[in-house]
């Protein structure tokens, strides 16, 4: 079991970097194993295709026979006018086992892969891994809720405010931590700001890292009226469904979009950037939900991540209902 969690751990690794370039389908990781060999490995490529076990057995090619195959996601049971089913190309590779992350909750697969991989004499496992869910997490919001996966990003000061009360803007956090959030970006879909945020800011909400900077997301204002050229609009939180099939949206602010968000129980991921500075006064990071002081989460959270980065501390929360 040690051994499996462990190629699975790299397959998920090896699938984020696939995030969100594999759109519309899911960033799924593969590798191809024998003797403790990596034969073979295979990310979803850009555009959706080739898929993850389709590279990784391209690359294997024959000495995939008899060996295992490690994969973050149910191979998928249905064909496409873009290439085979991926449990058929499986099936025929000659492997001897498969070790599946998670299964995939679209009915055209849902347990249909799993099972015509067993039919093929195939033995299949699958493990409940928590990082192949991670790395899959926009896909599996998608197919089981219907919006995407949001994640909710704030900069605070040590006693929990995102600004001074004149609204004016600050920088909160050191270089590192902001180069971080580029990096976020760039691993999502879409990013949205309040109205108050684009008229007081004017902020750009690209990716500025260094051979990153063609992964800039679309760009939302949460508004119910005009957006600026370059800009779409959502009026509600609750209606996020719209921008299917989208996987990732990324929250910037400010305050009072926190809260809307917050409040709709639309926020699957939370991330706190906290300074080390206090601002003494200010805008409550949750708005009316109040600050968020050594960057504390609202009620209903829990801490799944921590780290240092530069002179800040990053926190992450997950709500307390979901077990990824």
């Amino acid at each position: 079991m040690a051994e499996d969690t462990r190629w699975l751990d790299a397959a998920a690794s090896l699938a984020a970097r696939g995030r969100p370039l594999s759109a519309p389908n899911p960033a799924v990781g593969a590798i191809i194993v024998n003797d403790g060999i990596v034969l073979g490995r295979g990310r979803t490529a850009q555009g959706g295709r080739p898929h993850a076990e389709a590279a990784a057995l391209a690359q294997a090619g024959e000495a995939a026979n008899g060996a295992t195959l490690y994969v973050t996601l149910e191979p998928c049971a249905h064909e496409s006018t873009r290439g085979p089913a991926c449990a058929d190309l499986v099936a025929a590779s000659g492997v001897a086992s498969v070790v599946i992350g998670c299964g995939d909750p679209d009915p055209r697969t849902n347990g249909k892969g799993i099972e015509r991989l067993r039919q093929a004499g195939i033995d299949v496992q699958v493990l409940g891994h928590a990082p192949s869910r991670t790395s899959l997490a926009g896909f599996l919001t998608r197919e089981t809720v219907r919006r995407p996966h949001v994640t909710l990003k704030l900069a605070v000061s040590r006693d929990g405010f995102i600004g001074p009360l004149s609204g004016e803007p600050v920088v909160i956090t050191g270089e590192a931590a902001r180069a971080h959030v580029h990096r976020e970006r760039a691993r999502a879909d879409a990013i949205l700001v309040g109205a108050g945020t684009l008229r007081k800011d004017a902020p750009r909400l690209d990716v500025r890292l260094p051979g990153l900077e063609d992964r800039s997301p679309r760009r939302f204002v949460l508004t119910r009226g005009q957006a600026p050229e370059g800009w779409l609009t959502l009026a509600r939180p609750q209606d996020i469904h719209e921008l299917l099939p989208m996987q990732y949206l990324y929250i910037e602010g400010g305050a009072e979009t926190a809260a809307a968000f917050l409040q709709a129980g639309l926020v699957d991921l939370l991330q706190v950037y906290c300074a080390p500075h206090d601002l003494g006064e200010g805008i409550p990071a949750y708005g009316t939900l109040g600050p968020a002081p050594g960057g504390a989460p609202p009620p209903g959270f829990t801490c799944v991540d921590r780290r240092r980065i530069g002179s800040d501390m990053l926190f992450a929360y997950r709500p307390d209902q979901t077990g990824d």
